[in-house]
């Protein structure tokens, strides 16, 4: 079985893909969740902070990814196992919910879907190996921290400083994708430069340009590629934002006063980096 998984990546390939099926459902619930976690932690260290030493901490209610169960937020009806169904359940449904009707947004099976395309594309180029596993399991914090970032301009700790970590990790030995101290350089400088950035910018007008999660999410790209492809990124982030950013202004969606979070670029580019760095490397710097 597993020579038939190497000479014929193509059945390897379709598991990651039903496989990413599943973790897109589960991505959309760390999508919705884990920034609603994290602001309740912050609510409830203030109100703990607030009552003094002697008083005991305010109870809290559970919510993380696990509990309560999904529910329809209009009318509250709890998600059964079919109606949860990744893709098929939202075609069955029609989009809409099984209790009063109101619609669905698309964007959950567009997560499930693109999950399950981006997770066979990456089998199919990595097949059944450590990197492989290392590509779809990057792939997959990419995609919870594009969506996260999107939506809330927070890219969460939880999810980029495992992230770091676990890129120094894989490239221990003779299977990651570049030498330890080329990714213990790259985790230093894909940080440093943006705090650079960061501090130029705020030291000419004395307004924040980006988060420090964007330092974070740079350095953990620079521990998993190495240094040398860090400027690929900036570029290829600077470009899709730039791109991106004055098409949202022209469909009046966004006006220029606006913030535009950056994380979601960078992700882009990470995961281009993932496909095809070497390419890219020689196609934008031939040189460098």
């Amino acid at each position: 079985m597993i020579d038939s998984l190497v000479e014929d990546p193509l059945p390897y390939s379709g598991f990651l893909f039903l496989l990413g099926l599943l973790v897109g459902s589960f991505l959309n619930v760390v999508i919705h969740r884990l920034p609603k976690m994290i602001e309740a932690e912050f609510r409830h260290e203030c109100a703990t902070l607030n009552l003094g030493d002697d008083a005991p901490p305010p109870a809290r209610a559970s919510y993380n990814l696990v509990v309560p169960r999904s529910a329809c937020p209009h009318c509250g009806h709890q998600i059964t196992a079919l109606e949860n169904i990744p893709i098929v359940s939202y075609l069955v449904l029609r989009g809409r919910c099984r209790g009063c009707d109101a619609r669905i947004s698309p964007r959950y099976p567009l997560v499930e879907l693109l999950t399950a395309l981006l997770s066979a594309t990456v089998a199919w180029m990595f097949g059944p190996s450590l990197a492989g596993l290392a590509a779809v399991v990057l792939t997959w914090a990419l995609i919870a921290l594009i969506f996260i970032d999107a939506d809330t301009y927070l890219l969460p700790d939880s999810i980029t400083l495992p992230l770091l970590w676990l890129g120094l990790l894989i490239n221990l030995g003779d299977a990651g994708f570049t030498s330890l101290t080329s990714a213990v350089v790259g985790a230093v400088a894909g940080y440093l430069s943006l705090w650079t950035v960061y501090w130029a910018f705020k030291l000419l007008t004395g307004k924040e340009g980006m988060g420090y999660g964007d330092f974070k999410l740079l350095a953990a790209l620079g521990a998993w590629f190495g240094w040398q492809v860090l400027p690929v990124i900036i570029l290829l982030s600077s470009l899709a934002g730039a791109v991106i950013g004055i098409a949202l202004v022209l469909a009046a969606k966004r006006g220029f006063g606006k913030p535009m979070p950056f994380g979601p670029y960078l992700g882009i580019a990470g995961w281009l980096t993932l496909l095809c760095g070497p390419q890219l490397q020689q196609l934008l710097f031939p040189t460098f």
